[in-house]
Parts: structure tokens; sequence; C-alpha cells
């Protein structure tokens, strides 16, 4: 069993910083990338940032140059560090993981996190 546990989410001033940890545990054989994803209210989840296990990153357009990600993929933690907050960046967030849980599978199946709520008041 898989489990990715988030932490660091709460409410915080607009301009203001949070950062954001996941880690995953269980019966894992392999990670070949773990990122952040978000949900407002009302709105479909979005992708925020991702990092492959070769170090590349990937982020949405919203967050370029506010948001970091970072982590160390061989033992299965992400973090996310969030500055320059601004209210719409309120959401869940969610850790994402694509997973093989042994050396047979043909390919990484994607696990989430429970979410942590990031509020940013005007």
């Amino acid at each position: 069993q898989v489990q990715l546990v988030e932490s660091g989410g709460g409410l915080v001033q607009a301009g203001g910083s949070l950062r954001l940890s996941c880690t995953a545990s269980g019966s894992i054989f392999s990670i070949n990338a773990m990122g952040w994803y978000r949900q407002a209210p009302g709105k479909q989840r979005e992708l925020v940032a991702t990092i492959t296990s070769a170090g590349s990153t990937n982020y949405a357009d919203s967050v370029k140059g506010r948001f970091t990600i970072s982590g160390d993929i061989n033992k299965n933690t992400v973090y996310l560090e969030m500055n320059s907050l601004k209210p719409e960046d309120t959401a869940v967030y969610y850790c994402n993981a694509d997973i093989k849980i042994h050396s047979g599978m043909l390919r990484h199946y994607p696990y989430w996190g429970q979410g942590t709520q990031v509020t940013v008041s005007s």
C-alpha cells in the first residue's frame, strides 16, 4: 500500500509565503516523477508543478517565477516553495507521484495525497 502525506498548508496574507512538503511511503519500487496539483472551489484540478527523477521541472504559467518545486525523488520527497502568494492561489493542494510498486509493472501509475488547504487572504 502506498501513502502520500502532505503538510505545510495554512492561511497567509497576500504577498506571503508557504512551503508544502510531501513524502511517499509504503510498497514503492520506483518513482519517476512527483508533483503538485490544486483545486479551487468550483474548478477542476489543475497542474501546479512537477519534477522528474532526472530533475526536470515544469510549471503552470500562473505560478512561474513565484513557485519553486524541489525534492529528492530517490527519497520519495517533494517540496513546493510558494512566494508572492495571491488570493487566486487559494485551493486544496494535492501531491501526486507516478509509482511502480514492483519491478514487473510495465508503467508507473499515479497516486494522490489527501490534500492540504492553502488560503491566501487579500
